[in-house]
């Protein structure tokens, strides 16, 4: 099982206010932990420039030109009060669409199995038309988008298990059945989307999890949700949106997941892409702001992909 692991420099640069969540140092705190020699045999390269076309698969283009004149020349510009962009934030983002369409590009051409994209700024809450959310990009979705055109995918699942409802990711492709769409997180909480009803086209499957639960509730959801629908759609890719932010140690949310929980449901989505996708599978960071328990978390996910 060949394991990639893209990053780049250029996320550390995309600044935020002192005391937000969403800061370098996440990137910092997993970068120490994969210096494990667990992580040997991963293969790490670095994030390639993203192509400014490809937004356009999921955002219109007055959209993009409205994030781009939000950049500043120094100091920082706030899109809305949790959104923040630095003068490096328009390289950073185009680098995090750019690894995430060169993890689908490897998954499909044979270079990996699976791949793991450590990035910043996060994708799932930028809706079409709106960034927010500590998002600018819905990266998730520019790279399934990228796996239909590029690789003629029918289709595509994103399994979403960060805390926050992933309202962006939902919104692109409410009415796209060939792009399904499941997500596990806490409500009632930030964006306040992502009621069990909300369904789009049939290809919407929300399981929302009550403030307070932990392991058991989680893996109900996964179990009896989120496994059938990907079992039922038979999904060429299945990327997932790694939000870390259900550890109990998160400061944002109140949910009381593990590192063994990622560690369980990364063995199942392997199993599915095993059996439907010839092991494709691609993971991009989401939140996650406590450093240990995001840190933690995601090398306990990536290990798993990295044993297959």
């Amino acid at each position: 099982m060949v394991t990639r692991l893209y990053t780049h420099p250029i996320y550390l640069e995309h600044l935020t206010p002192l005391g937000h969540p969403e800061r370098p140092d996440r990137l910092r705190a997993l970068d120490k932990v994969l210096e494990d020699s667990a992580f040997d045999a991963l293969d790490r390269v670095q994030a390639p420039l993203g192509d400014e076309a490809t937004i356009l698969y999921a955002h219109p283009e007055s959209f993009l030109d409205r994030v781009r004149n939000t950049i500043p020349e120094e100091g920082l510009t706030r899109v809305d009060a949790d959104t923040t962009v630095s003068p490096k934030s328009w390289e950073a983002a185009l680098t995090a669409i750019g690894a995430a369409n060169a993890a689908v590009d490897d998954v499909f051409e044979g270079r990996a199995d699976n791949v793991f994209v450590a990035s910043r700024p996060p994708g799932h809450h930028a809706e079409r038309d709106k960034a927010m959310g500590f998002c600018l990009f819905n990266n998730a979705a520019i790279a399934a988008r990228h796996a239909q055109k590029a690789h003629g995918a029918m289709r595509v699942a994103i399994v979403d298990w960060d805390v926050h409802h992933g309202n962006g990711t939902q919104d692109i492709f409410w009415d796209d059945p060939s792009v399904l769409y499941c997500s596990t997180h806490q409500m009632p909480l930030y964006p306040g989307s992502g009621a069990k009803d909300e369904t789009g086209a049939g290809n919407i499957v929300n399981a929302p999890l009550s403030p307070m639960t932990g392991s058991d509730h989680f893996r109900e959801a996964f179990n009896t949700r989120i496994l059938p629908a990907l079992d039922a759609f038979q999904p060429e890719l299945i990327i997932v949106s790694a939000g870390f932010d259900a550890h109990h140690r998160d400061p944002l949310a109140e949910i009381n997941l593990y590192e063994d929980d990622f560690d369980w449901a990364t063995g199942l989505l392997m199993e599915r892409a095993g059996s439907f996708a010839s092991n494709r599978l691609v993971s991009l960071l989401e939140g996650g702001y406590d450093l240990k328990g995001m840190s933690l978390s995601a090398g306990a996910h990536i290990r798993r992909m990295m044993e297959g």
